[in-house]
């Protein structure tokens, strides 16, 4: 954990891999433990309105739109969004959003998903409410450490009662590759959340593959776990 707390990425860095391509995280297909999963996260509710924590143009917004549940996510990059509008043949409007000066938010034309080309940490429950479900794929692991206590108070803030947020992370040894993305143990999770959320482990996985010889890495491990509020 310490070989990462100082690591620190700018938001320039990230629009910068967008722009080169350099999108080694993003997964063209529905990620498999989102789809394993995913009865966890709904529990059998219908148009569940779902959060997508920095969502890049991740294919599982339009899988979960197909089934008839909202989306919501939050991006910073704009080329992001509109390729992802692009790719699914998807009309999209894109607006000003009053509450997050210079913010832009882009709709499909059905409205089922709207994506929010900002900060993460100007968004609020102010913009959108609170959410029945949470897809964090690519959002904990990918910020800077030191920004984890801010993003799970948003997160929090962001959870109605009835809230189901998966959350995926992955460890390694963080003293062979610097991030992002990051390492993410179970105690940091628990550090973060467990006040507020029963945590449950869900399913782990080795996900190593060849590509993450170049991190410098020789294993990989992806875990899963469901988020609930605590009743109080």
């Amino acid at each position: 954990m310490a070989a990462q707390a100082d690591r620190v990425m700018a938001p320039a860095e990230w629009e910068e891999r967008w722009t080169e391509g350099r999108i080694g995280f993003h997964q063209s297909h529905i990620h498999r433990m989102l789809e394993k999963n995913l009865d966890q996260m709904m529990c059998g509710r219908q148009q569940v309105r779902v959060f997508f924590p920095l969502c890049g143009k991740a294919v599982d917004m339009k899988w979960l739109a197909d089934m008839g549940h909202v989306i919501v996510g939050v991006e910073l990059s704009e080329k992001a969004i509109k390729q992802f509008f692009e790719e699914h043949g998807l009309q999209c409007k894109e607006e000003t959003v009053p509450a997050i000066p210079g913010a832009k938010v882009f709709k499909s034309s059905d409205g089922k998903i709207s994506i929010y080309q900002c900060d993460l940490y100007k968004f609020s429950s102010a913009v959108e409410g609170q959410f029945g479900g949470i897809w964090d794929r690519g959002s904990l692991v990918a910020i800077n450490p030191c920004d984890r206590p801010k993003y799970a108070t948003l997160i929090k803030s962001l959870m109605d009662k009835d809230c189901r947020y998966l959350l995926d992370t992955l460890e390694y040894n963080p003293e062979l590759y610097k991030g992002p993305p990051f390492f993410v143990p179970e105690e940091v999770v628990r550090t973060l959340y467990g006040e507020a959320c029963d945590i449950e482990l869900l399913q782990d996985a080795d996900c190593f593959e060849e590509k993450h010889k170049a991190w410098g890495i020789d294993s990989l491990l992806e875990k899963v776990y469901l988020l609930t509020p605590k009743s109080s």
